[in-house]
């Protein structure tokens, strides 16, 4: 074998063209800090999405006029009257499909905000500076052979 079939055989690529080098980010420092936080945040985040959904699926059942009667309806509207943060009567119209549409949707866009500013004061507070931001960091450089 020549020279040059051996070097071909261990670097399979073209002289002069960069080569990739990928670090592994999970073998940081305060990784598992990271990795905590954001599963917290996750966690807030998907209740906060639940609770908005559970008031936006009250609203469907009182738009189509569902039977209060019936025990999926009646459990929805039992935890759609816990979380509105008392906005259910906030705006009295002569509607009743419009005036639970108006008043759970603010409460439902309340909880969709207070998700939000949960998990970013959550990240904001627990996380280094450099950590703050993306979800998932590839460091990449760029290695020129000669």
């Amino acid at each position: 074998m020549t020279q040059s079939q051996e070097t071909d055989r261990w670097f399979p690529f073209e002289w002069g063209e960069p080569v990739v080098v990928e670090e592994v980010v999970a073998a940081r420092d305060g990784y598992a800090r990271l990795r905590t936080v954001r599963s917290i945040c996750a966690v807030v985040s998907i209740v906060c999405w639940v609770l908005a959904a559970v008031l936006l699926v009250h609203v469907v059942l009182v738009v189509a006029g569902a039977s209060i009667s019936h025990g999926f309806a009646a459990l929805v509207t039992k935890w759609a009257g816990a979380i509105t943060f008392g906005s259910s009567d906030l705006f009295t119209m002569g509607n009743e499909a419009l005036a639970a549409l108006v008043n759970e949707g603010l409460a439902a866009v309340l909880w969709l905000v207070i998700g939000a500013l949960l998990t970013n004061l959550i990240s904001r507070i627990a996380l280094p500076v450099g950590q703050r931001r993306g979800w998932y960091r590839r460091d990449r450089q760029v290695v020129i052979r000669r």
